[in-house]
């Protein structure tokens, strides 16, 4: 009977440590998944129009600038993942500005980064109340990492999807 017993209790501690060991091998602990897709267009308004009348995304929520202009326009994708649009330049092509990452909490996901030798900026709190750090990767390519806190436009609008 005892060594039965041991036998278990070996074999749960082993299985124990085993779970603990492949958690902490997970190569990007921290990260939810791709949150958004940001695009400068030319023209902001015939962007809201295709993406929400055409295309049939729900407008998420805006961010205004001081003089009340939209400075960016999130539209639903699903309800985690968004499409968000900037003003471009008039005339110009529509093109990626940013890929979007969520993540659980910004600071541990900062010094992973930092630990792998990336140039990851410190964290701030946007207009938009998301928590967020930028990573430019060497092709140029915005990562902006967010996380999302309750006060924050995105987790308010991930919270009244339907």
């Amino acid at each position: 009977m005892r060594g039965c017993m041991l036998f278990v209790v070996g074999l749960t501690v082993g299985v124990a440590i085993q779970a603990v060991a492949a958690q902490n091998m997970t190569p990007n602990r921290g990260l939810i998944g791709l949150n958004h897709v940001g695009l400068a267009v030319p023209n902001l308004n015939e962007a809201i129009t295709y993406y929400t009348k055409t295309l049939g995304f729900p407008e998420a929520f805006r961010s205004l600038d001081e003089k009340g202009e939209p400075r960016l326009v999130y539209v639903h994708i699903t309800r985690n993942t968004f499409v968000e649009l900037q003003p471009g330049k008039p005339g110009a092509p529509a093109m990626i500005n940013h890929l979007g990452i969520q993540v659980e909490k910004m600071e541990p996901v900062i010094e992973m980064f930092k630990k792998r030798g990336v140039n990851v900026t410190d964290s701030r709190v946007s207009p938009t109340k998301a928590v967020l750090a930028n990573i430019t990767d060497p092709y140029m390519t915005r990562i902006e990492l967010a996380e999302l806190v309750p006060e924050s436009q995105h987790y308010q609008a991930i919270q009244k999807w339907h």
